[in-house]
This record gives C-alpha cells, sequence and structure tokens, in this order.
C-alpha cells in the first residue's frame, strides 16, 4: 500500500509540475522581480554607497554583511595602493580616536595603540606615501570649526579624507542639558558649509553616536545616556543631511558602524568603548566607501558603478539583436522547423528514434539564438547590471549539512528500477554527476572551503568527474574506434558553447570557468593519445594480447609525460604563455591558476582511463557477474572488496578531517583522491540490487551537470562567485529557493539551447564541417586580436 502510494505521488508531481511548466513560471517571476528591484531602487533609493554607509547586519559573530551589497576585506598593500599620496585626518574624541586605530592597522596591521590619550597622533607610511592624523577635539564647538575653516584655505594643509564626530563629551561636560544639545545643533550648523567646501573635492564623513551600555558606565559617565545620544544624532542628521537645503548630502553620515555597535555594545570594557571586532566593522566600511571606487574589488559591489559595456559585449548584444530580427522574418514568412532528437549528454551519440528526425528548419538557430540572448540578458542583470542585490557568503555547518540532507532524501524518494545493470551505466554515471553537482553548488553557495574537511571532500568530487572524462571517452574510442571531425567537434561545442558566450557577455577570459578548460584540455589529450600511431582498439586487442601492452604503453608515456610537467613548472608556464595559446589559459595576466588546477587533479584522468581498460578487458573475459540482482564477483571476493572499500572511504575520510592546512593536503591529494573514487564505484556496483536501482532525481541534474556548474558563477552566485545573488532582500531561505529554482530551469534550457545548435554548426557533411571550422577560426581570432591589448574590468 505505502509502496502504491509512493508511485502514485511521483506520477502526480511528474503530471503537473513538468520542466516546461516549471521555465514559464520562472520567466514569470524573473519579468516581477525586475519590476520590484527597478522600483525598489527608483522609490528606496538604489545608491549602494547609502546602503553601505546606513545599515547591515552580523552574519554569525564578527562578519559584517551591509544592505544590499558586498563589502570587501581590504589587506595592507590593497589600503596602500588606494590612499597612496593621500591625507585623512580622523577629528573628534576618543571613539573617534578608536576608529583611528583600526582604519591605520588595515595599512599597518601591526601597529600598537601607543598614543597618549587626550592629545594629537599622527600616522605615516612611508612607502605609499599615506599620512592619517587623529586630531583631538572632543566637543564639536568653535575650535573644531576653526580647524575646518583653516583646511579650506589652506590648501597644502587641506586632507583628501576627513572623519569626525563628537558629543558624549558635551553631555558629560554639561550633564545633558537642553541648553547643550541646543548649541551642538547651532554649531554643526555652523560647520556644515566649510564640510560641504571639503567634501567638494574630498570625502567628509561625520559619525554618529554608537550606543553605550549605561549599567558599565563610570559615575562621571552616567549622565551619557542612549536616550541622549539618539536626541544628539538626531541634531547630527538634520544640520548635515538637510534635505531642504541640498538636493544631495555632500557630508555623508556614518551610521553602520552605530548599528553593529547595537549587538555588541554588552562586550564594552567600560560601557562607552566598543569592543575592537566591532570598530573594525567602522573602519572597513570606511575603506570601503572610500576604495572600492577605485581598485573596484570584484567582492566589494558598495559603492561601485556599473562599468559601460565593452567592444565584445556590444558585439554580442548585436548578434542576439541581429537572430531576432532575423527570427521575426522568417516567423512573419511561415518559416517552422523541428527539434531533433536530444543527444545523449555525456557521449554525444545520438539517440536512435523509431523515424528519422526532421531536418532543422532555417528558422531554428535564430530562435535558439533569440531565447539565449533573453538567458544572456538575465546573465548581465543579474551579475553585471546594477539591478539586483548581492551579498557575501558565510559558512556554518547547518548552512552546508542540513541541504545536503534535503537533497539526500529527494533522491532516495526517486528511486527507479534501472534499465541497465552494468558497471556504471548510463543512468548511474548521470546519477553520479548529479549528486557530485548538487554538491558542489552546497559547497558554493556555502562558502564551505572555509572548513578544510569539507574541501578536501569535494576535491575528490572534481577528480571524480575528471575520471569519469577519463573512463567515458577511453570507453567510447576503445570500443567504437570513431575519430572522426564529426564526433570530436560535438564534444568541444558541447563542452564550450555556453563558456564562449559568456566570456563575451561577462567580459571574464576562458579560464576564469577553470573546469571547462580542464575538461577540454584532457579531452584532446585523451584523443591524441588514443589516435596516434599505433590506433589500438579492442577488435584490435582481441586478436593477441600484445596490443594490451601496446595501449599500457601509452598510458605510461601519457603517465611520464604528466610527471615531467608536474615537477616543470617554468617549462609548463612557458609553454602556455604563447599567444594565442595564453588567452586560453591565462587569469588576471598569469598561467598560475591553470597551473595549480591542472596539477591538482593530473592524475584523475589517466586512473579513469586505466580503470576502464581493466573493466572491458575483464568483462571480454567474462570475469564478472553483470547480471540483474547478481554480485558483480563471487561471494567472497565481493565482501572482500566491500570491506576494504568501506575501510579505505573511512580512511579517507578521517585524513581529510585531521588536515591542518590546504597546501599540505593538496600536495597528497592527487595520489590519494582514487582511493575513495574508486572505494564509491565498488560499493555502489558490487551488490547486484544497488545496480539495479538509479536515482532519477539525481540523474536529471547529472544530465546538465555542465550548465550547472557554469551558470552558478552569475545567476546564482554572485560577483563572480565571491557572493551571493540576492532576488528576494530580507528573506534568506526564500531568496536561496526562488533562485535556484530559476538557475536550474536556465541551465536546462540552455542545455537544450546547445543541443539546438550543435546540429546547425556541426553538420555532418565533412566538407561543409569544415567550411563552417574556417568561419569559426577566423571569428575566434578576431575576437582574439579585439581582446589581445585589453582586459577585463576589475570588479565588473
Amino acid at each position: 500500500m505505502a509502496g502504491l502510494a509512493y508511485s502514485l505521488g511521483k506520477r502526480e508531481i511528474n503530471q503537473y509540475f513538468t520542466i516546461k511548466n516549471a521555465k514559464f513560471i520562472s520567466l514569470a517571476i524573473v519579468v516581477l522581480l525586475l519590476v520590484f528591484h527597478t522600483a525598489l531602487r527608483y522609490y528606496g533609493g538604489g545608491d549602494t554607497c547609502d546602503w553601505l554607509l546606513s545599515s547591515g547586519r552580523y552574519l554569525g559573530e564578527n562578519v559584517w554583511q551591509p544592505y544590499g551589497c558586498m563589502m570587501h576585506k581590504y589587506k595592507s598593500t590593497e589600503a596602500k595602493t588606494c590612499l597612496a599620496e593621500k591625507r585623512v585626518a580622523f577629528v573628534g574624541d576618543s571613539r573617534i580616536r578608536q576608529l583611528f586605530y583600526s582604519f591605520i592597522k588595515i595599512i599597518e596591521p601591526e601597529r600598537r595603540e601607543d598614543g597618549n590619550k587626550h592629545e594629537d597622533i599622527p600616522f605615516e607610511d612611508e612607502s605609499s606615501q599615506v599620512t592619517v592624523n587623529f586630531l583631538w577635539y572632543p566637543e564639536a564647538n568653535n575650535s573644531m570649526k576653526e580647524r575646518l575653516i583653516s583646511w579650506t584655505k589652506e590648501l597644502s594643509a587641506k586632507p583628501d579624507i576627513v572623519v569626525l564626530g563628537a558629543a558624549t563629551w558635551s553631555i558629560k561636560l554639561h550633564s545633558g542639558s537642553s541648553e547643550t544639545l541646543q548649541q551642538y545643533k547651532v554649531n554643526l550648523t555652523a560647520m556644515s558649509t566649510p564640510l560641504e567646501m571639503l567634501a567638494e573635492d574630498g570625502e567628509v564623513y561625520w559619525v554618529l553616536q554608537d550606543p553605550v551600555n549605561e549599567e558599565l558606565l563610570s559615575e562621571n559617565r552616567k549622565r551619557i545616556t542612549n536616550q541622549q545620544l539618539e536626541m544628539y544624532n538626531e541634531a547630527a542628521v538634520d544640520a548635515l543631511n538637510s534635505s531642504k537645503r541640498h538636493a544631495r548630502a555632500r557630508v555623508k553620515l556614518l551610521a553602520a558602524s552605530r548599528q553593529a555597535a547595537m549587538e555588541t555594545i554588552a562586550k564594552s570594557p567600560d560601557g562607552l568603548h566598543l569592543p575592537e571586532s566591532t570598530r573594525n566593522v567602522g573602519a572597513m566600511v570606511l575603506m570601503n566607501s572610500v576604495c572600492n571606487k577605485y581598485l573596484r574589488p570584484i567582492d566589494g559591489s558598495c559603492c561601485q558603478k556599473v562599468p559601460l559595456p565593452n567592444l565584445l559585449q556590444k558585439l554580442s548584444a548585436c548578434i542576439f539583436l541581429g537572430s531576432a530580427l532575423v527570427f521575426l522574418v522568417l516567423h512573419i514568412l511561415g518559416w517552422n522547423h523541428r527539434r531533433p532528437m536530444p543527444p545523449d549528454v555525456e557521449s554525444l551519440e545520438e539517440k536512435k528514434p523509431a523515424t528519422a528526425a526532421s531536418p532543422l528548419g532555417p528558422k531554428a538557430p535564430f530562435q535558439a539564438l533569440c531565447r539565449m540572448g533573453v538567458i544572456m540578458a538575465y546573465f548581465y542583470l543579474c551579475d553585471r547590471a546594477d539591478v539586483f542585490m548581492k551579498e557575501q557568503k558565510f559558512y556554518t555547518h547547518s548552512t552546508f549539512f542540513i541541504p545536503l540532507i534535503y537533497i539526500f532524501v529527494l533522491g532516495v524518494f526517486y528511486s527507479e528500477n534501472s534499465k541497465e545493470t552494468k558497471l556504471l551505466n548510463r543512468e548511474q554515471t548521470d546519477e553520479w554527476k548529479g549528486w557530485m553537482q548538487l554538491v558542489i553548488l552546497i559547497y558554493h553557495i556555502s562558502g564551505a572551503s572555509a572548513f578544510i574537511p569539507v574541501y578536501m571532500h569535494v576535491r575528490v568530487l572534481v577528480a571524480a568527474y575528471l575520471f569519469q572524462t577519463g573512463y567515458g571517452h577511453f570507453s567510447f574510442f576503445w570500443l567504437k574506434g570513431d575519430f572522426g571531425l564529426y564526433r570530436v567537434c560535438q564534444v568541444l561545442f558541447r563542452l564550450n558553447f555556453l563558456v564562449f558566450v559568456l566570456c563575451m557577455v561577462m567580459d571574464r577570459p576562458y579560464q576564469f570557468y577553470y573546469f571547462v578548460p580542464l575538461v577540454t584540455f584532457w579531452f584532446v589529450i585523451i584523443y591524441a593519445t588514443l589516435a596516434m600511431w599505433p590506433q589500438i582498439l579492442q577488435k584490435k586487442a582481441n586478436s593477441t594480447g600484445m596490443w594490451h601492452l601496446g595501449i599500457l604503453a601509452k598510458l605510461l608515456g601519457l603517465l611520464l609525460c604528466i610527471c615531467f610537467f608536474a615537477h616543470s613548472q617554468g617549462f609548463f608556464e612557458n609553454i602556455f604563455s604563447v599567444w594565442p595559446i595564453s588567452k586560453l589559459f591565462e587569469l588576471n595576466g598569469s598561467i598560475h591558476e591553470w597551473w595549480f588546477r591542472w596539477r591538482l587533479d593530473r592524475f584523475a584522468v589517466i586512473h579513469g582511463m586505466l580503470f576502464a581498460l581493466i573493466y572491458l578487458v575483464l568483462q571480454k573475459c567474462q570475469v564478472l557477474s553483470e547480471g540483474k540482482g547478481e554480485t558483480l564477483f563471487s561471494t567472497k571476493i565481493s565482501n572482500l572488496l566491500l570491506f576494504l572499500s568501506a575501510i579505505s572511504f573511512m580512511a579517507y575520510s578521517l585524513w581529510a578531517s585531521s588536515c591542518k592546512n590546504k597546501t599540505e593536503c593538496n600536495e597528497m591529494h592527487p595520489y590519494i583522491s582514487v582511493v575513495q573514487i574508486l572505494a564509491f564505484i565498488l560499493i555502489r556496483n558490487i551488490p547486484g540490487y544497488a545496480r539495479s536501482l538509479y536515482s532519477s532525481f539525481f540523474a536529471w541534474f547529472g544530465k546538465i551537470s555542465l550548465e550547472l556548474f557554469i551558470c552558478q558563477y552569475h545567476i546564482w552566485l554572485a560577483a563572480d562567485t565571491k557572493g551571493i545573488l540576492v532576488l528576494i532582500p530580507g528573506i534568506p531561505s526564500l531568496n536561496i529557493l526562488v533562485s535556484t529554482f530559476i538557475f536550474v530551469c536556465v541551465a536546462h534550457e540552455i542545455s537544450l539551447i546547445t543541443n539546438d545548435l550543435a546540429h546547425v554548426v556541426i553538420p555532418k557533411d565533412s566538407t561543409a564541417l569544415l567550411k563552417r571550422l574556417g568561419a569559426m577560426g577566423l571569428f575566434s581570432l578576431l575576437v582574439l586580436l579585439l581582446t589581445r591589448h585589453s582586459q577585463p574590468t576589475p570588479g565588473a
């Protein structure tokens, strides 16, 4: 009865919630969200600098998240670059002195707080010629005003950045009288003119008063109450930010540190001064406000203006608009088309329908490009335009492990009988890719790379993808011997089409999407290894066992080449630094990232090739029992292998949990990752009942795993994977659900578009294919020439 209800439940879900309906819903949601965010920015204020300075919340204990944008954590070298030859002045009381110390510690982390109290404190960094001074002015009075006026007259002494604030001394010295508050308003109103004059050529920040912990205040500070401080803040806002006098305030109000202090003032040592972690928030907010517009860090979206589209982005827009125009004309003329049967996602073998599919009409490629254009517009709006919000990642164990439990439950719910029971059959490999991709997605969005045991296990998943690359392509070439140009071009197009479009639309280098260059490179290596003379295939090897030694010799030669390059970094970088090859493998002008990625999983592909060879030989010799319900080997051997696999699997996990740092563990990873991969394969395939079942839920995601991996960069994550896309502000859980729903629908549609275009761009006729390759080569060369002397906009 329970099984019947289970089957009926799945049938009901699949009947009413189809992928086509899901895509229509996601399109409607995107339109509504665009309207919502446009109205929000127009009516509610869309200046990310105001968001940065005014509001935010804590992620955990020490990570500050501004509202709607990302705050970069500046390092000493970055701060010195930004502030080079600038003068910065902090003017105020002991609280401003605290902020001053936190600010200069960003520039010089070893700096001590050794200045005398109630005195001016100078700071200068000779290497960058940055001057930061603290000036002791505990009250907003005539003395402070005279100092400001003097700066407006003496240009040689005028600071580029002024940070000031005061109130607590006025309350303490005058017992919080109303007359003092009125005088404070008068003084600030008088100071507003010189402050605005300073702001014309520089930046001026007035720091609103942080709350106090009244219970911890000493007797002479008891008059400093939060109610008093609130009144003084209101007076400062009225005097410095009056909309009646100015269309836009030139003096910026720093309120974010005040909001942060509300959550941490209980940790204050004396009730007045903030904990160091809280004042560091204020200093980092200031640094982002000052520096983001100059350095444009990728993970610092606050206070950055959207860069204008470059030449390639404009060219991409013209191509998509031109396709839409042609499609419209053909549609009016009544041209129709039929979509062909989709190819096998991994092997790219066409599935053979009962009747041959009709050839594509002339309208099909333009319709596909129209759909791609709409999707690329969404990509651009998400991660290049100033439309949607972004937030930084913050790792907790719950944000990683709880979603894992959810997807595991869904995977079990959609378990079905497999059509095949062979080891690593198509449904099983799709399932494997699917759950691995979902784990990697959760890993990325939760920021779990900060937790080394999770990081090391995810590194195994990446190695497993490359293992499958070696296994799948070796098996295809070994069994079928199809080294034709059509097959090669189909694979290369399938792997690279989306990334090529994104490189143009999102202004990013090819190596930025590192996994695609990695898989493409290894496919070419596998092809070259097996296609070179002598071509050794299964048919030839069956005639004499000597050919098996020949294929092993090829694999040994490949292994030796890998080892040589792995121990010759200089030679490796010299080869891949030659133009135009360098355009495919450089990131930020360096080959180092490509070297790191290649070296980290350098043996995974050859492990997969060797495993495929052993498995296919054993299968041919009929050593394996792959019937339904049969264990793969005899009972004793199966039990022994299962025991060893379980021990190996747990041993790797224990080792990963004991890792002290990533560098040390990454050195061991290429040699031992195969242990956990093989352990999983054996545990999954030795029991006959395990081979007879698969999860259709995971397999569905496995068929679009490539698109999921690439699309996450810009429409699920944000700021080129450094942050999280915020479509629904203020409700993180709902935001993740909605953005994930849209993201998955987009990935699936791109998979179909790639299939449609592959049949047009890669024809089976050799002459037509060579012409297409020539045209694509010329276009690629043109793109390379256009970008040869240009670099992607930093932080765009």
